[in-house]
């Protein structure tokens, strides 16, 4: 007969734990953010223009371009697999151009110039 007490006593006992806890809801987290409003108001971030072409050219006089292709309409151009990288923008003819460099075309052989070097064709 001791079990049906025991058993009324325990549930009794954690009847009264559960009613000393608060009713209201916890709020989890730490202090508010300084910048929220700020956050809330700035633009749209704008990623950065993915690479479309990769490529590496073989000139005619034997040296080596490396060249990427974005999707903005622009070019980097190296001398040296980890070389400086020189931007260009694709001019109106349709060639990448800046800083004395200039390559012809996103296709399989190009035209390319250098600074001090004369233009030569180039083939991927």
């Amino acid at each position: 007969m001791k079990t049906p007490t025991l058993l009324a006593a325990a549930s009794l006992a954690a009847m009264f734990t559960l009613a000393a806890c608060n009713s209201e809801p916890e709020v989890i987290g730490g202090p508010a953010d300084p910048q929220a409003e700020a956050l809330k108001n700035a633009p749209p971030v704008e990623l950065p223009p993915s690479i479309t072409a990769s490529r590496t050219y073989r000139c005619a006089d034997n040296s080596l371009v490396f060249v990427d292709f974005f999707s903005n309409d622009t070019a980097a151009v190296r001398a040296t697999e980890n070389g400086e990288r020189h931007q260009l923008a694709k001019a109106e003819g349709g060639a990448f151009e800046a800083e004395g460099y200039e390559v012809s075309a996103n296709a399989e052989t190009i035209q390319y110039k250098a600074p001090g070097k004369s233009e030569q064709r180039c083939r991927a």
